[in-house]
């Protein structure tokens, strides 16, 4: 006779992040679908849709910023209402598409705010913590700025300081909004690879993308808002259909290949 298998020692997989029935907070806005979404330790999500559609709240009710109008949000395992902001911090890295640098501070010491969630109260940061600050500014190209004052910099370097920071931090997730926004073509395919390279590392990526051909390249799964609230979501190339993205955006499209690869180019009606 066999003996029974004892599931005793079973540890439960932890997703870095889960919804349940997930509603976002749109005032005016009925209620849509419900998002159930499970977001797997390398996976690469962008969250496609036009202005007005609630991806960037849909950020923020992930990162606990926002409170959702139903349903949870789940890190690691764990409902995001039972964390505190320092373990949330821990697990999850937010880059913001607005930022506000209400207080002066260098480059090197706005990338350092990566590493304070691990920090005691009053506990300076360590030489390990100032080297990861410092490899992460090498990895975005703006070591030589480490000194400078943040309000010093333009757009896109300070975009790039927002990317650096959540780098330094190392977290098990990313949340980026807009991971692009105000970069030259040069640093907007570094950005995209530095994010890939995250993924492939074990780390799971959410981002906000008005390119939809950025979705298309760099993303494994897509979720789609609509301005009703409705949503579709799944693995990339089952959400890259014409007509639902044609939809989506209220915008004929043309579709060409470039190297086996579908590109998305806005035709006239």
């Amino acid at each position: 006779m066999s003996a029974a298998s004892d599931n005793s020692d079973v540890v439960p997989q932890r997703l870095p992040l889960s919804t349940r029935e997930l509603v976002i907070e749109v005032p005016g806005r009925a209620d849509g679908r419900a998002l159930d979404l499970t977001i797997a330790p390398g996976s690469r999500w962008g969250v496609l849709g036009p202005n007005g559609a609630g991806k960037t709240t849909l950020l923020h009710t992930l990162a606990g910023l926002r409170q959702p109008r139903r349903g949870a949000v789940c890190v690691d395992g764990q409902d995001l209402r039972r964390l505190s902001r320092r373990r949330i911090a821990q697990r999850l890295g937010v880059v913001f598409q607005e930022r506000h640098d209400d207080f002066p501070a260098t480059v090197l010491e706005t990338a350092l705010i990566g590493r304070h969630p691990f920090l005691r109260s009053w506990q300076n940061e360590s030489a390990d913590d100032v080297a990861l600050a410092e490899q992460a500014l090498e990895r975005l190209d703006i070591a030589h700025l480490a000194r400078r004052q943040i309000h010093t910099l333009s757009g896109g370097e300070r975009q790039r300081v927002s990317i650096a920071t959540v780098l330094t931090q190392s977290p098990g997730l990313w949340l980026v909004d807009e991971p692009t926004n105000h970069l030259d073509l040069h640093h907007q395919v570094a950005v995209m690879a530095l994010l890939d390279e995250q993924a492939s590392k074990g780390q799971a990526v959410v981002m906000c993308l008005h390119d939809l051909n950025l979705a298309a390249r760099w993303c494994d799964h897509l979720l789609l808002l609509y301005p009703d609230g409705e949503a579709c979501w799944g693995p990339r190339d089952a959400m890259l259909v014409t007509s639902a993205l044609e939809r989506l955006y209220d915008q004929p499209l043309a579709t060409a290949w470039i190297d086996g690869a579908a590109v998305f180019v806005p035709r006239s009606p």
